[in-house]
Order: C-alpha cells, then sequence, then structure tokens
C-alpha cells in the first residue's frame, strides 16, 4: 500500500491489485453460494421463522435410555380405552424413525400428549418442546431418504400436511408441528 498525495493536496489510498481481484472473487464466490443454496427462501416460508426455546439433543438418545420396564399385556378391552389410536397397527417394522413433535398453538401439553401416544404407537420420540412461528396447519416435516416413514407418522396423527424438512430442523429425522389437537 503506498499512499498518494494528488495536485491539490488530496490523499487516497492505493491497493495492490491482486487484492482488489481477491475481493473481486470472494463476493462472487458468496453469490455463487447464495444461487447454489437457493438463497434464503428454503421451500416453506411458513417454517422460516420459526425458533424453539429448548436446545435439542445432540444424539439420539440409547436404547437403554429410551426402554420401558415390561408391563403386563393388555387385554383387548383395555387396548380400547388407551388415548392412542386403537385402529392403527402397531407391530409395522417401519416406525423406526426418530420424531420430534412441536406444539404451535395454545393447548398447553399437546406435545408431550401426543409423543405420549406415538411412544405407545411404537414410535421413538426424542423431544417435545413449543415451536414459534407461522404454521398453516399441523405438518409432518421430513429429509427426503425418510419421505415414506413420514407417511406412515402423519396416517398414524391423521394429519393431512407432508413438507420436506427446513433449517433448523434436523435432516435425521421427522419433526412434527401441531398446530392444534388431532
Amino acid at each position: 500500500m503506498r499512499r498518494r498525495s494528488g495536485p491539490d493536496g488530496e490523499r487516497g489510498l492505493a491497493l495492490p491489485s491482486w487484492t482488489i481481484g481477491a475481493s473481486v472473487g470472494v463476493v462472487v464466490l458468496a453469490l455463487l453460494a447464495f444461487v447454489v443454496t437457493g438463497g434464503p427462501d428454503r421451500g416453506d416460508e411458513a417454517a422460516a421463522d420459526p425458533v424453539s426455546e429448548s436446545t435439542e439433543p445432540s444424539d439420539p438418545p440409547s436404547e437403554s435410555a429410551t426402554t420401558k420396564p415390561s408391563e403386563p399385556a393388555k387385554t383387548p378391552s383395555e387396548t380400547a380405552t388407551t388415548t392412542a389410536r386403537p385402529d392403527r397397527d402397531r407391530t409395522g417394522p417401519r416406525r423406526n424413525a426418530y420424531v420430534e413433535i412441536y406444539n404451535n398453538s395454545t393447548v398447553s401439553g399437546l406435545a408431550n400428549q401426543t409423543a405420549a401416544e406415538l411412544q405407545d404407537a411404537g414410535w421413538k420420540v426424542v423431544g417435545a418442546d413449543n415451536w414459534y412461528g407461522d404454521i398453516p396447519s399441523s405438518t409432518v416435516y421430513y429429509p427426503t431418504r425418510l419421505r415414506d416413514v413420514a407417511k406412515l407418522l402423519a396416517a398414524d396423527l391423521g394429519v393431512k400436511r407432508l413438507h420436506t424438512a427446513v433449517a433448523p430442523m434436523r435432516f435425521d429425522r421427522l419433526t412434527v408441528i401441531l398446530t392444534g389437537p388431532l
């Protein structure tokens, strides 16, 4: 860098041409990354601004952390009176994805109640909390590789809206956002 004075005593700074070229290159790379990643619109404006109050677990719980003590078998009449939907097949081998449930309604405890029902139905629920944002209706969000499992979860819950996962959601599990009782 050299400082130069002009004929009228004006002062300025002359940068080497490689510095200017590197700066232009950084700006071009940033614009390219913006275009490739799709910019700020990730596919669902309704979920683009949500924030959860709690931190999510960094790893799914181990099998020992989620295992419940064995319970006595229920008779058919006891099964029909549980809060989980009795008309669903609970032995399906495909209920193997991790699930997080979020309450985006004014109904207190909705996420925890739904989480308990899903665990009774054989799902691996790893979290339940509140969600803050504008979601149009109860939705099951899924990473692309879990689309078929997401359809099964939506059927179990009676949720009609499915959507691909968006940030800040985790992309290794299903995310359910509830806007009211099911």
